[in-house]
């Protein structure tokens, strides 16, 4: 008995376990439907890092963001992206490091509660995409260039939305932003590293 529920229990793993491999997103373009689409705010970050005085790197992130993306894949050209983030949702390791951050020494949540990047122009190449835009923080607006790669597309089994997800990297100066305390002795440039969802409820 013990003998025939092992290999009923084997059984039942071997034939789970293709459909368990498979991801629900892949990177073909013939899985996405022209659509604006809303932000997946539970899968969608912004990782940022900054030198600290020559000794480490220092990460944070923010996340619990809003917006839309309007994508047609016949003309990808075409796309507009409006992202609003919440300063309050930015997170370090250190809750001390945090609250500094959030205070009047550096991005002044209570005043600018929001940051909000919005795309102006698009430049597709194959999976990959140049998108410029104007980022607002901390009450200045500067044009900031996305290295943006198609990540996938598919129907979430979750939500049964249609998803789409991207990638990309950027930098920016903290001081092009009023941000510029300390430097040099934190350096002044701020890489950042995106990962973005977005659904079509």
């Amino acid at each position: 008995m013990k003998k025939l529920l092992a290999a009923a229990s084997l059984a039942a793993v071997m034939i789970a376990t293709p459909v368990l491999a498979q991801t629900p997103g892949a990177p073909d373009v013939s899985r996405v439907t022209a659509a604006t689409y809303k932000v997946d705010a539970n899968h969608t970050q912004v990782v940022w890092s900054v030198d600290h005085m020559g000794f480490s790197i220092l990460y944070g992130m923010f996340g619990s963001m809003s917006g839309t993306l309007a994508l047609d894949p016949a003309k990808p050209q075409d796309a507009k992206v409006s992202i609003e983030i919440p300063m309050s949702g930015m997170t370090t390791t250190s809750a001390g490091f945090t609250k500094h951050l959030s205070s009047a020494d550096f991005f002044d949540v209570e005043k600018f509660p929001t940051a909000k990047f919005e795309s102006t122009s698009v430049a597709v190449s194959g999976q990959t995409a140049k998108i410029t835009g104007n980022l607002t923080l901390h009450g200045v607006t500067k044009p900031v260039v996305l290295d943006a790669k198609f990540t996938g597309a598919g129907s979430n089994p979750m939500s049964k939305a249609p998803t789409v997800g991207f990638s990309a990297t950027a930098k920016i100066k903290r001081s092009d932003f009023g941000l510029g305390r300390v430097v040099p002795v934190v350096g002044d440039e701020v890489d950042l590293k995106i990962t973005a969802a977005f659904e079509n409820k």
